[in-house]
């Protein structure tokens, strides 16, 4: 572990966003084992996805958010209402833009896209939060950098049921499982780089953390309730609904879990 905490705070950050992404890739990789499941299972499945899609943006980013602003008073109110607003107005405005463009004039593939671009911004606050952990750590101080890698460790925890949010949904709306598979891990590529961005500009990136953080959990949001809930209940409401609650339910508990690592 000292050889660790010696490395330069960009490459402990490095090492630890690698991690998560690796989990995010290896929920994606469940893709592949998508052309063997029936069809009401995969229902199941893009219902569990948008559970664990709408509580992660409540357990993994407003509430994250709320607590960094904890002493903000009324900003923090403001700071939430203004920047979720905003993250589920970006989806609402990415969505009129692709139906414009030819190649997303299929309502599959741009609903596709959509969560793509959805998890791919929840990751990026995420990637935020491990570098600037690192970047906050004072030299020699090994329960900071304990609690540091910890956090790292509860992200990872929580990435592999996201990486399904994409792959799964987008194989079931017509993607090959390879090209979905590249899409859910590739979400997750975004924490690399906002983690070492994050270690390096330590104060001006946790000022903004909790916008992203509200943004991100707007846009997650609307996607969901947009394009994953009204796909998997026209496939049958009963299944879809079953997964949603096990996909919420799953997701909370790892949040939970993650928060005893943190």
């Amino acid at each position: 572990m000292e050889w660790l905490m010696g490395l330069p705070v960009w490459l402990q950050a490095l090492f630890a966003t690698l991690f998560t992404y690796a989990m995010t890739a290896l929920g994606a990789s469940f893709v592949f084992l998508s052309g063997r499941i029936r069809p009401s299972v995969l229902t199941l499945m893009q219902g569990s996805a948008a559970g664990i899609m709408i509580a992660a943006s409540f357990f993994s980013l407003l509430l994250p958010a709320a607590e960094r602003l904890e002493h903000a008073g009324a900003m923090t109110a403001l700071v939430l209402g203004v920047g979720f607003v905003a993250g589920g107005a970006f989806i609402v405005c990415a969505e009129l833009l692709l139906r414009r463009l030819r190649g997303f004039s299929d309502g599959k593939r741009r609903s596709g896209a959509l969560t793509f671009f959805a998890m791919t911004l929840h990751n990026v606050p995420e990637g935020f939060s491990v570098g600037v952990a690192f970047g906050s750590v004072v030299a020699g101080d090994a329960a900071g950098w304990v609690a540091a890698a910890l956090l790292a460790l509860g992200i990872g925890i929580q990435n592999f049921p996201e990486g399904l949010c994409v792959s799964v949904p987008m194989r079931r709306q017509g993607y090959s499982a390879g090209r979905a598979f590249f899409y859910g891990q590739f979400s997750g590529c975004v924490e690399i780089a906002a983690g070492v961005l994050g270690a390096l500009a330590v104060g001006a990136i946790s000022a903004l953390l909790p916008w992203a953080l509200s943004f991100s959990a707007g846009a997650m949001v609307a996607v969901s309730c947009a394009e994953l809930i009204p796909g998997c209940c026209a496939e049958g409401k009963t299944l879809a609904t079953g997964g949603i609650v096990c996909g919420f339910a799953l997701m909370m508990v790892l949040d939970v879990v993650a928060k005893f690592f943190a």
